[in-house]
């Protein structure tokens, strides 16, 4: 069966249909995705005009890298599946590309190759967790590591000791559980970068649907390593108020509340991490991706307004969900730019997040979002 995507065509087994969302060939639903990592690419050229090598780690049907190549990338293709092997190697072929000398699709282990090879932008994109896969990527690519991640329970604490033995942390499930997957992620992926004497900085990170993506800006030196490390931390939840709080280091803090909420003073703390509490965009990145994301791609009106969301974002560890809150006030939701023009009002920082409708980011706290929202919510 032929598919077009990106302006890019391709080949995919005739069985394989809309919605089958755990394909071993193609995933129609991780469109956005591949859209996204082009424009990224693009940004990402204009950042560092000599990164030409680029491997697509899991290639499946190729077509992820078969759309950097198209845009102009040095590719790579690696799987360990002959089957799939082949027909990325056919839609190379059929593409134009002379397999060899315009680009490469090789049946590996893809661990040895990244040990083997340098390259200035490694692609993961495995089946569930991608930490299998991470050192070997930070010990030898030279700019870019991009990741996806799609066991989304374990990251966000409902499978709690899967989570735990995937990313070496503690994640909760919390009403902000993409977040929490987004930051045990970058936690895990930061600690592996360190041990190799990398820093990481985001470039650009999400949770879509069913997946987390992040791009990791590379710094090959120990002092970025050690200051990466300090974007680590702890944060405490209480289930009964849904107050947070956090603080940074490896260790969780003494100051951290542990026998009882400061805002409503139970009992029920749950403590999380070590998790990535930085940054998790560089804004101006972000806009450079919004810019080179083109017109003829399917989801460019998606993957623009989740940029634009993204860009604006309040930089802080967790985000809050209004109809959640208002549910535990005993109060009607109001309008969402209502609400949040009732925090800046307050003098709060406050604006969507891209993880539903309904989510936000402040930098208030539960106390002070439920006093600056009173009365607009009367």
């Amino acid at each position: 069966m032929r598919v077009s995507e990106g302006g890019v065509e391709f080949e995919v087994p005739a069985e394989q249909s809309e919605g089958v969302e755990e394909s071993v060939f193609y995933n129609p639903r991780q469109e956005l995705n591949r859209d996204l990592t082009v424009a990224a690419l693009r940004a990402l050229r204009e950042r560092q005009p000599r990164a030409r090598r680029y491997l697509d780690a899991m290639t499946a049907s190729g077509v992820r890298g078969l759309r950097a190549a198209v845009d102009g990338w040095d590719v790579t293709c690696c799987d360990r599946n002959p089957d799939a092997v082949a027909l990325a190697s056919k839609n190379f072929e059929r593409a134009g590309f002379e397999l060899g000398v315009d680009a490469a699709v090789v049946e590996r282990n893809v661990n040895a190759l990244m040990h083997e090879s340098v390259f200035d932008v490694i692609d993961l994109d495995p089946y569930g967790t991608p930490m299998p896969f991470a050192d070997a990527a930070f010990a030898r690519c030279r700019h870019v590591v991009c990741v996806t991640a799609t066991d989304t329970a374990p990251l966000c604490g409902a499978h709690l000791q899967s989570g735990m033995r995937s990313y070496g942390t503690l994640p909760r499930n919390t009403e902000y559980h993409p977040e929490m997957g987004v930051r045990t992620l970058l936690s895990g992926l930061a600690r592996s970068a360190a041990r190799f004497d990398v820093g990481v900085t985001p470039l650009l990170t999400h949770a879509s649907s069913h997946y987390v993506r992040t791009y990791l800006e590379l710094d090959r030196k120990p002092t970025a390593a050690d200051a990466t490390l300090e974007q680590l931390g702890h944060l405490v939840h209480c289930e009964d108020c849904l107050y947070r709080e956090w603080a940074s280091g490896l260790v969780l803090d003494a100051s951290l509340p542990r026998e009882s909420c400061p805002n409503c003073g139970g009992s029920r703390l749950l403590a999380a991490g070590p998790l990535w509490l930085g940054p998790i965009q560089d804004r101006a990145f972000v806009a450079s991706v919004r810019e080179h994301l083109s017109e003829e791609f399917a989801t460019a009106d998606r993957g623009g307004q989740l940029l634009e969301t993204l860009e604006a974002e309040v930089d802080v560890p967790t985000h809050y969900d209004q109809h959640k809150l208002c549910k535990q006030w005993g109060r009607s939701a109001n309008a969402m730019a209502d609400f949040l023009e009732a925090l800046q009002a307050a003098g709060h920082r406050a604006t969507p997040a891209h993880y539903s409708g309904t989510a936000f980011k402040t930098d208030a706290d539960v106390g002070e979002i439920r006093a600056a929202t009173a009365q607009s919510l009367e």
